[in-house]
């Protein structure tokens, strides 16, 4: 809603969703909902609906869409811009991570009770964990391995301070592993950490492909397409 208030009403804009989650809330005008097919299908799509040019606005983690999308507005010479929200800043009481270190760093702190919000894609690393997780995530993952111990909690953001800190004093969490996703609609998780003194081990956003351009506002994405040559 706030990208088509920001831009200028000429221009059409087509809006593309995954599809992963169920029932999404869907923005205003064309929506095309699905996976492009690869690099192939992406590249066929663009050119079928003569695309003049491409806002990435997918999730920080979403690499291999990025990486897609950045290839082939390469090849077909299609302006490309990344749309990512702020990143949190860390600070110096959250452990900083990769995504392959943070299973290792949860064993080696020796956390027992872990609020893990990785997403499904995450899940995996940490089947062999000897600690008891609590899982949120939109969708059961399924087909994915699960620790062994754990708690699987089927939700949606936003979630407000008050219920989060409820939540994990209630389940006696002492550590959250969470993606550097930024945004407001699960800061709460973050905050209520720092009030309840529990650690944080944040898994670090993924490098952009290189020379790509990249603002981190709704207001400076439609001043882009704004300044876009006419085709």
């Amino acid at each position: 809603m706030r990208w088509r208030k920001s831009c200028n009403p000429h221009v059409e804009i087509v809006s593309s969703l995954a599809g992963r989650v169920p029932n999404p809330a869907l923005p205003i005008g064309p929506v095309r909902i699905g996976g492009f097919g690869g690099v192939e299908g992406l590249r066929g799509w663009l050119r079928e609906e003569r695309i003049d040019a491409v806002v990435d606005a997918t999730h920080p983690f979403a690499v291999t869409i990025t990486a897609h999308a950045a290839q082939v507005c390469g090849e077909l010479g299609l302006p490309y811009l990344v749309l990512a929200r702020p990143p949190w800043d860390p600070g110096t009481a959250i452990i900083a991570v990769s995504d392959i270190e943070a299973a290792d760093v949860v064993a080696e702190q020796g956390y027992s009770r872990v609020f893990l919000t990785t997403g499904r894609s995450g899940i995996a690393a940490f089947a062999n964990s000897d600690a008891w997780f609590l899982i949120r995530v939109v969708t059961a993952p399924d087909g994915t391995a699960l620790p062994r111990r754990h708690k699987l909690v089927l939700s949606r953001g936003p979630y407000g301070y008050h219920d989060e800190f409820a939540l994990l004093r209630e389940q006696r969490i002492d550590a959250l592993v969470t993606k550097n996703s930024g945004g407001k609609m699960t800061r709460a998780k973050l905050d209520t950490a720092a009030a309840l003194g529990i650690s944080v081990v944040m898994i670090a956003r993924p490098l952009l492909p290189a020379g790509v351009a990249a603002v981190d506002s709704v207001h400076r994405a439609a001043m882009w397409v704004a300044g876009l040559p006419s085709r």
